[in-house]
């Protein structure tokens, strides 16, 4: 117990937390300007369609339409001050909440989309650490040395990382057992997703058709996707697994793009993972060649 615990508040750099801090607010706010035209599109809210889920549920029933435009909106502005972390401490938890009622809201019209939950889940533990103790209008400049406080919060995220892979793989054994592996329920999942998007007019997988044509394929990536989701926790044990683990996990995701047509934007551009890798030393490079620029 003594070695876990000592594992888990192991010291880590302020500017680890901070990376993440800032690469996720900043996917935060790129990825809400490319679905205001969504929220904008006034045929995408019938009444009919609405579904409140989770918090939104709090709601007698869907909001006016000012309200509606003003929500992305008001989230965005959060997320300027998240990746800025200003007030980080008052403004942060805002932020967080805002974004979960937000992305929330959206998913309660027609079909919701499990592709953000890590994404919410994640802000909401930056929320409430010391995520703006670096690269921040809060940190002034102020250099602070590694310590626990910014260790333990950065394990928080790789474990709920870990846990979405693990739980993903439960869901697949509890459908189809151990037979999952054989392939025939991954292929069978593929041709249907496939085809209703053919039949909606969705855009579709191009290679499909030509990868459920081979039996061998489809059944060495349901075993892949069962050694990527199942054995996620091994990313827990060493900076190198962790490494591997990652680029196996944004491969599977590649392959769900590629064959599905799914987009899960926060694991293929790797947000999903930095908690696990020393995700401070490309924004430590970038910051480093800036002040190089200015000083020319």
């Amino acid at each position: 117990m003594k070695r876990l615990l000592d594992a888990w508040f192991a010291p880590a750099p302020a500017e680890r937390l901070a990376a993440v801090r800032l690469m996720l607010g900043a996917f935060t706010l790129v990825y809400l300007a490319t679905q205001l035209p969504l929220w904008f599109a006034d045929a995408q809210f019938h009444a009919g369609d609405f579904h409140p889920l989770g918090v939104v549920r709090l709601l007698d029933g869907p909001l006016p339409r000012g309200l509606r435009l003003a929500l992305p909106l008001v989230t965005m502005g959060l997320a300027v001050t998240f990746t800025l972390g200003l007030a980080h401490r008052w403004l942060a938890p805002v932020f967080a909440l805002a974004l979960l009622f937000t992305l929330t809201y959206r998913n309660s019209w027609g079909m919701p989309f499990h592709t953000e939950n890590l994404l919410v889940l994640h802000a909401l533990v930056l929320a409430i650490v010391p995520a703006a103790d670096a690269w921040s209008v809060d940190a002034r400049g102020r250099a602070a040395a590694a310590h626990e406080r910014y260790g333990w919060p950065l394990r928080a995220l790789a474990v709920i990382t870990i846990i979405a892979y693990v739980l993903a793989g439960i869901a697949k054994l509890r459908l189809g057992g151990w037979a999952w592996t054989d392939g025939d329920a991954l292929r069978e999942q593929i041709a249907i997703d496939n085809l209703r998007k053919h039949l909606m007019g969705a855009p579709m997988s191009p290679i499909a058709a030509t990868f459920l044509e081979h039996t061998w394929l489809m059944h060495a990536m349901a075993i892949g996707t069962m050694i990527v989701e199942l054995g996620a926790p091994i990313a827990l044990v060493h900076r190198r697994a962790a490494l591997a683990w990652s680029v196996a996990a944004w491969g599977f995701h590649v392959g769900v793009l590629a064959l599905m047509a799914i987009v899960f934007p926060y694991q293929l551009i790797g947000l999903a993972y930095a908690p696990l890798l020393r995700c401070e030393r490309p924004i430590a490079w970038l910051i480093a060649r800036g002040r190089r620029w200015r000083g020319r």
